[in-house]
């Protein structure tokens, strides 16, 4: 994948978390009495009470953020990945001062700062073994052509 499509994905996916980040109202609130119903079912069945809104909405946040850290860190390159991790934690930061500033119904936390932050590191230590891999490949393909 070229550098070109990385930077095409990258936008489009700065475009949907921009509109996720900014948006009004909270983006899980149309859902909020399903997934209570849903949690509650769970741990009827065994789940363990840990397992409650708070944790699925970290989880999200975390999940949210890994493409980010991934997607920065493959723009970036093989040596420079590590910034996507400063980067991502310079973005959520922007976030929720943004949600802070401008948005009453959004709730700002350095909560959300770190869990995303985590995201955009494991996205980032992601893109770090994939670029390890291409690199490998490529030596390869070289040492092969070279050697018929």
């Amino acid at each position: 994948m070229g550098r070109r499509a990385v930077a095409c994905l990258l936008g489009v996916y700065l475009g949907v978390l921009s509109l996720i980040a900014f948006w009004p109202s909270p983006v899980d609130r149309p859902y909020d009495g399903q997934l209570s119903r849903l949690l509650q079912a769970l741990h009827r069945h065994g789940f363990p009470v840990w397992f409650d809104y708070g944790f699925v909405e970290s989880a999200s946040n975390v999940l949210l953020f890994v493409p980010f850290g991934f997607l920065m860190a493959v723009w970036l390159g093989r040596r420079s990945w590590w910034a996507a991790m400063i980067i991502g934690c310079a973005a959520s930061c922007s976030i929720e001062l943004g949600q802070l500033i401008f948005l009453s119904a959004r709730t700002a936390s350095v909560a959300d700062v770190a869990v995303n932050t985590a995201g955009a590191v494991l996205g980032a230590l992601m893109a770090r073994a994939f670029l390890g891999v291409v690199r490998r490949r490529r030596q390869r393909t070289v040492a092969a052509r070279s050697a018929s």
